[in-house]
C-alpha cells in the first residue's frame, strides 16, 4: 500500500512539474515580445529616420 502512495505521488509531481514548465515558457515569451514591442516603439523613428537620409542621399547622387 506504502508503494502505491508513494507511486501514485511521485507520477503527481511529474505531471504538475511539466505544467509548471509551460506556464513559464510562456511568461517568458510574454516577457520577451513585450520587450520586443518598446523597443520597436522607442528605436522606430530612429531607424526611420536613418533610412529615410540614406533614401535622400541616393536620390542626390
Amino acid at each position: 500500500m506504502l508503494q502505491f502512495i508513494s507511486t501514485l505521488l511521485s507520477k503527481f509531481r511529474r505531471e504538475d512539474e511539466e505544467g509548471q514548465t509551460l506556464v513559464e515558457y510562456g511568461l517568458l515569451l510574454a516577457l520577451i515580445a513585450i520587450i520586443v514591442i518598446v523597443a520597436l516603439i522607442f528605436l522606430g523613428p530612429i531607424v526611420s529616420q536613418i533610412f529615410q537620409n540614406v533614401g535622400t542621399n541616393l536620390q542626390g547622387t
